[in-house]
């Protein structure tokens, strides 16, 4: 309850809404990821450890994002996205829950040793997320798009 509370506040408050299903945006959404994705790689190649590991959680949410466009859901809030993930997709979000605790930790704080097996642990994980992601996203059609928005004015 506590959850749809916190969505119910971010659409009265404008940053989460129903709006026009967009291939375009989906798809620059998809595109913003894959760059993390290879910029994240590029950070760990070179050490960069907190970087990668913040540009790992953008390349997952920015995944989700796509699928919230493909669905005609706007949501400018990092935690209502992924509650969205949970609650209206019923998918999985515990992996980007943590992607974006260790994000926030590494990127906010000091103090802390981070390891390439980490952030390489890190990559699968979002590349793997990234897959289901976008392997859902691609099985969205009118009929079941339909369906999310009733579920979302129903749960919202």
């Amino acid at each position: 309850m506590k959850k749809i509370n916190f969505l119910n506040k971010l659409r009265k408050e404008g940053k989460l809404d129903l709006v026009e299903a967009s291939e375009e945006i989906k798809e620059s959404y998809i595109l913003k990821s894959r760059s993390n994705l290879i910029s994240s790689k590029i950070l760990l190649e070179n050490n960069q450890l907190e970087e990668s590991i913040a540009l790992t959680y953008y390349s997952m949410y920015h995944m989700l994002t796509a699928l919230l466009f493909k669905a005609g859901i706007k949501c400018e809030n990092h935690a209502g996205s992924i509650i969205l993930l949970k609650e209206l997709f019923e998918l999985d979000n515990s992996d980007i829950l943590l992607a974006k605790s260790e994000r926030i930790d590494k990127q906010y704080y000091t103090g802390f040793h981070i390891q390439k097996e980490d952030v390489l642990k890190a990559i699968k994980s979002a590349e793997e997320f990234n897959r289901k992601i976008l392997d859902f996203t691609s099985k969205i059609n009118t009929d079941k798009m339909k369906v999310y928005r009733k579920k979302f004015d129903e749960i919202i």
